[in-house]
């Protein structure tokens, strides 16, 4: 992903004709924009992040393993100017599930998330970011959404599919429900209760019987103008009287509306000029619609037809004239019609016209409209320049008089991915700008080989790849590999993210993009048009012309983590800060740490370069200069990021289990086997839920992994009396838990402390006195086998998991003495090992069934200076074709993807 930058002084213009003037160094706009862009880039340098997984779909009971990748810059390569990457499981509520903070090595980072049992299927999102790239917003975060099906527990079964209509001038939506079994088998004659909520309101609310077909029909009318960002219709069915199951089925829009814009190329029709006209169609579920038609003046004669369209977005080309109007006449896939007005056509201005489907060389063209800004038809004092992330690429001012422009530029003076081209005028104003996507034949050649085509279940399997540059030279890069059984798991490569789609595309775009990975697949100039409609309709806004020019630049809220930190402030009671204050943070968690500092002038603190894991607590303690305790310690909390609606919310699929029959039995199949020999984190589960009524959950903020509010006792800050020590307002409420010393025991394991969890934070089993009793919201006893067996060994004493009033938060901050504070901020996720089975080994059980969908997981793979690595493995016992994908960067910001399938016979 090299390319040589081009200073001021040796930026060279390649035309077809003369117009353009030479630039020289002291052309003063050029100057400005060089210096300006380079400034930008040093104090706003762009860090992006790509998530690699092991599958594209999951199942309750499995783990989601990834890869992060982070890079800096235009030329993508890894990053080091962030330590610290955040990785964010929110689920269709968007509500965070779980947070983890991973430690950067050279902008590279391995992480998981194990899905509990007592977790719900949905559409859920992972979300990565540095604390850096917050400065920009969510928009340019990874943001991944991810269908989870749930085998293991899931008695009932939904699929749905909706209709619209109009009622009153109101969109009435009418949703037919099919509930079955795991087996297809309907559910007959049962009643049902239902309840549509948008955006957190109750819309409607109706009751029914499922048919013979076990359908239910459910209608309500929008009576709200309020856009979608979260919908469900919440249903209960009954299955007999004493099952009754809930529901939740995703509501992605009210209506079967359909919008279509025009973009044209120049950002404005011109009046006589023949001209490219972007358009795109899209339904109300963001989705792109395909469509057909023409564009017809006023008199409605046919001028030109429009292109085919691909994920609703294609092209046309047209001259409009004076005096004239446009629409376009549409036709939908079902037979219906729309008619759309186009944009008006002009008289002033400029096209800028630019074609990049030829390998080599991108052709750029400037036709000013007969009455242009300088009132006739010249090009005169234009300045034309295409950067891309804040490095200048090219750069070309007009010459005196010029009447005309085009030039063919070598692709190779561009990066791979978005280049925006803009036209400034005499005065530094922009005028037109145009997107362009750059696929240059500079990514990484991996060549993926084994020494079979054919394997045997069971059999080892050795995987070598051999990683190379366009030049055929070999490279060092790191790697990662997944393998997986497509008998069980649906692919779909245009649907995937990949390090191409995201690191080139995605993550410089605002807005939803579909299928991002199409374009990258069995790429062909068909790909290549519709990638460049997409340039066409798409925005792009890491910054603004007029801001940058100005030296406005938005500040700097967030810097970026190059370690853990635990910084406050020491005052006294009455607010004045205390200066050379001494302060020790230490802690007694695996073994005795203690460091000490002193407060600045101000009384400002900072413990830097620390190192440790999450749900560590440390006690910090305070002192003035003359040894005084009596001093107020507090902390500086890092604001956690807001979840905002899913900017992906198209991928959110409503029916999740459509096509997934083989990989639900399989995932049950594997629980049972797992179950039986006593292997993984698996809870009892709940084979039923009862619902009696609906209240408030005061359970859900509490972090339980058997799920809120599941536990063997439970309290609320209702059964609580306040006054004394929480360990003296606990004891003799919690049944079968002794304390002593303020610490808690199940009489199930007298010897054994239990493991207290704050607000999803472990920490010590004697810090229960450190809380104050009134901020205390919820308790959770777990001491069964049922319970504990989550948590491992971490939970072979008992567990009480308890959630205070203001829980939920990065961190949890208790003062219980003058001087005196508790910290149990959020640490560094050690990831775990994938586990893969050994077949030659004799320790290996045998006997299970091995029923795993991936195969294999290596986020390591490290290739030496001949560009050799490889990996081995033990195929599982299903047959069918197993599909391997490898992906990595090397230290240029080379990037590389290759998929490989063998057979399993």
């Amino acid at each position: 992903m090299n390319f040589k930058r081009l200073s001021v002084g040796t930026l060279i213009i390649l035309l077809v004709g003369t117009t353009l003037a030479f630039i020289k160094p002291d052309d003063e706009l050029v100057t400005k924009i060089v210096a300006q862009l380079d400034k930008w880039r040093a104090e706003y340098p762009q860090e992006k992040v790509y998530l690699h997984f092991d599958k594209p779909s999951y199942a309750i009971g499995e783990d989601i393993w990834f890869k992060a990748y982070v890079t800096i810059g235009s030329e993508h390569k890894l990053s080091a100017y962030s330590e610290t990457l955040n990785v964010d499981l929110i689920d269709d509520n968007d509500s965070v599930k779980r947070s983890l903070k991973l430690p950067l090595t050279a902008g590279l980072a391995a992480g998981d998330f194990a899905l509990a049992d007592s977790m719900s299927e949905g559409n859920y999102r992972i979300r990565a970011y540095t604390n850096w790239m917050r400065n920009q917003g969510e928009a340019y975060f990874f943001d991944k959404t991810i269908a989870v099906v749930n085998g293991i527990s899931n008695k009932v079964f939904t699929k749905t599919a909706y209709n619209y209509s109009t009622l009153n001038g109101k969109q009435k939506v009418t949703a037919v429900i099919t509930y079955t079994d795991l087996n297809g088998i309907p559910y007959v004659n049962k009643p049902v209760s239902y309840e549509a909520e948008i955006n957190g309101k109750s819309i409607a609310k109706g009751k029914g019987v499922t048919d013979d077909k076990g359908n239910l029909t459910a209608s309500f009318t929008n009576n709200s103008p309020v856009a979608i960002t979260t919908g469900h219709i919440n249903t209960e069915v009954k299955l007999d009287d004493k099952r009754t199951v809930t529901k939740a089925v995703p509501i992605k829009t009210l209506s079967n509306k359909v919008d279509v814009q025009f973009f044209p190329e120049s950002g404005n029709l011109i009046n006589g000029i023949f001209e490219k006209v972007a358009f795109k169609a899209v339904g109300a579920d963001g989705l792109g619609v395909d469509i057909k038609g023409y564009i017809a003046d006023d008199q409605n004669n046919q001028i030109s037809a429009l292109g085919e369209s691909h994920f609703g977005m294609g092209t046309a080309n047209f001259e409009p004239e004076s005096g004239k109007t446009y629409k376009a006449h549409i036709t939908y896939a079902d037979g219906s019609e729309g008619i759309f007005d186009l944009p008006k056509a002009v008289d002033n201005g400029y096209v800028l016209s630019v074609n990049s489907m030829r390998d080599d060389k991108v052709f750029v063209s400037i036709i000013p409209g007969k009455n242009a800004a300088n009132g006739t038809a010249s090009l005169s004092g234009l300045t034309l320049i295409a950067q891309s992330g804040g490095e200048l690429c090219y750069a070309g001012k007009s010459k005196d008089g010029a009447t005309s422009f085009s030039a063919a530029i070598p692709k190779d003076k561009f990066p791979s991915g978005i280049v925006q081209f803009t036209l400034f005028s005499a005065t530094g104003e922009p005028l037109n700008e145009r997107l362009v996507f750059i696929q240059n034949p500079d990514q990484l050649k991996l060549a993926v080989t084994s020494e079979k085509q054919s394997y045997k279940p069971r059999e080892k399997v050795t995987i070598n790849l051999n990683a190379k540059i366009s030049q055929d030279k070999p490279v060092i890069g790191s790697f990662s590999a997944s393998v997986i059984d497509e008998s069980k798991v649906n692919t779909d490569e245009a649907n995937e993210s990949s390090i191409f789609s995201t690191l080139l595309l995605t993550s410089d775009l605002r807005g939803y993009i579909e299928k991002p990975n199409y374009y990258f697949t069995n790429v062909s100039n068909e790909t290549k048009a519709n990638l460049d409609a997409l340039m066409l309709t798409q925005g792009y806004h890491r910054f603004e012309w007029k801001q940058l020019l100005a030296g406005k630049f938005t500040p700097i809220v967030f810097k970026p983590e190059k370690s853990l930190e635990v910084t406050g402030h020491l005052k006294t009671f009455g607010g004045k800060p205390v200066p050379n204050g001494k302060v020790t943070l230490f802690s007694t968690a695996g073994g005795t740490f203690i460091i000490d500092t002193v407060a600045d002038a101000e009384g400002k603190f900072t413990f830097k370069d620390l190192v440790f894991r999450d749900s560590i607590k440390f006690v910090i303690q305070a002192r003035t200069a003359k040894d005084r305790k009596n001093l107020d310690i507090t902390l500086d909390k890092i604001t956690p990021q807001a979840v905002g609606p899913n900017k992906n919310a198209p991928d959110i699929q409503i029916n999740i289990n459509d096509g997934a029959s083989a990989y639900l039995l399989n995932s049950k199949k594997l629980y049972d086997e797992q179950v039986k020999y006593g292997i993984g984190n698996h809870t009892i589960v709940l084979k039923e839920v009862v619902i009696k009524e609906k209240r408030e959950n005061p359970f859900k903020n509490s972090a339980n992994l058997n799920g809120a509010g599941n536990a063997d006792q439970t309290l609320t800050s209702k059964d609580l009396i306040y006054g004394g020590m929480l360990s003296q307002v606990l004891q003799g409420r919690l049944n079968f838990v002794t304390f002593r010393n303020g610490i808690p025991y199940s009489t199930r394991s007298p010897n054994t402390p239990m493991q207290i969890i704050l607000d999803g934070a472990y920490v010590e089993s004697d810090f229960l006195d450190n809380l104050t009793p009134s901020d205390v919201a919820t308790v959770e006893v777990l001491r069964t086998i049922g319970t504990t067996a989550i948590y491992g060994a971490r939970g072979s004493g008992g567990v009480l998991v308890i959630t205070t009033k203001r829980g939920g938060g990065d961190a949890v901050y208790n003062k219980y003495a003058p001087g005196i504070a508790t910290y149990a901020p959020k640490g560094y996720y050690r990831a775990r090992e994938f586990y893969s089975p050994k077949y030659d080994d004799p320790k290996t059980n045998a006997q299970m069934q091995d029923l795993r969908s991936t195969i294999y997981w290596s986020p390591g793979l490290i290739t030496d200076k001949d560009g050799n690595t490889s990996m081995s493995f033990f195929n599982a016992d299903a047959k069918g074709t197993y599909r391997v994908i490898i992906e990595g960067i090397d230290a240029d910001g080379n990037l590389g993807r290759q998929v490989y399938r063998y057979k399993v016979e």
